[in-house]
């Protein structure tokens, strides 16, 4: 029998910068919290972030997070938290302008990449220089989520125009490639090798496998999700985690086979996935529940839960 360990979440003020740390956002408190990921332990004050934040994503180095403030309904967000990490605080807010409901983060040591869902952009921010330096129009519906390849070729998930964007960047400018998937591409990550990109197509319970060379569909194929938010792959790059956030599950896909090997019910609301870097344990947002569900990964049973504030959905590792 499976069991059930509840975290307590307490405060804790001393410094975090020497130990490995997860970081939530909290959507509807518009902060961001700080956990010990091996006990639960918050760590310090959540701290004040933009409104309606979907996505966070840590500097190379560690020392700071960039978080997209999305907005609500009634307003659409148009900012980027800037987190000094060793500070635990907002280091600055960037006004992105006409670039409104930055979603998906990217980063790549002290850049951050994102889309503006609604401008139907992504773009670059500098953290050295503060400022927005390289954009472009995808002209897509709905631009949302954002990889960035090993060669630099920069990858969005376009909702509702079914397609995936490869985007060669160049100075003020840059080349798309438009690779047509499955309906409502959302969640999607690449393979540990970089060879493929797979999606979680929220629109009709399937995944799609696009070759990255080519920029060529290989195939999609169905996973019955009522309405996928995340994929992930875990480090070893044998499983995919796709997260159903009308089911509240979590589906075990085997990379080889493209089977589903497990179901696990996270709660309502199952969204936002991070695995470990050491692969052990993977962490599941129940954003309707206030919870993180810490998953193990060698037994693919609930190892725990994590209490967080309201709405958590984005989750990072500070090493």
């Amino acid at each position: 029998m499976t069991r059930i360990l509840t975290f307590c979440i307490l405060a804790f003020a001393a410094s975090f910068a020497s130990a490995a740390s997860l970081l939530v956002l909290n959507k509807e408190d518009a902060t961001l919290s700080i956990f010990d990921p091996a006990t639960g332990q918050q760590r310090g004050a959540n701290i004040p972030v933009g409104a309606g934040p979907h996505e966070v994503e840590v500097a190379g180095d560690g020392s700071l997070a960039f978080v997209g403030n999305y907005g609500t309904v009634q307003a659409p967000g148009n900012s980027l938290s800037v987190i000094d990490l060793r500070a635990a605080r907002e280091r600055t807010r960037v006004d992105l302008g006409e670039l409104r409901r930055p979603h998906g983060l990217a980063v790549q040591g002290q850049s951050a990449y994102f889309t503006a869902e609604d401008a139907q952009y992504v773009a670059r921010y500098d953290a050295a220089t503060n400022r927005v330096d390289w954009r472009f129009a995808t002209g897509q519906q709905r631009t949302h989520m954002v990889l960035v390849a090993r060669d630099g070729t920069v990858i969005t998930a376009n909702i509702q125009s079914d397609n995936v964007s490869f985007i060669t960047p160049r100075a003020g400018s840059g080349a798309q490639i438009l690779v047509a998937v499955g309906k409502g591409p959302e969640g999607m990550d690449l393979t540990p090798d970089g060879r493929q990109l797979w999606t979680a197509n929220s629109g009709d319970g399937s995944v799609s496998i696009v070759d990255v060379a080519t920029r060529k569909l290989v195939k999609t194929f169905d996973i019955g999700t009522k309405r996928s938010n995340r994929l992930k792959f875990t480090a070893d790059g044998t499983v995919a985690l796709v997260s159903d956030l009308t089911a509240g599950e979590l589906l075990v896909i085997d990379v080889r086979t493209q089977a589903v090997k497990a179901r696990l019910a996270i709660g309502r609301g199952a969204s936002g996935i991070l695995v470990a870097p050491d692969g052990s344990r993977a962490y599941v947002a129940a954003a309707s529940e206030g919870k993180v569900v810490v998953v193990d990964v060698k037994t693919w049973s609930i190892a725990g839960d994590i209490r967080t504030g309201r709405g958590p959905d984005g989750m990072a590792w500070v090493p």
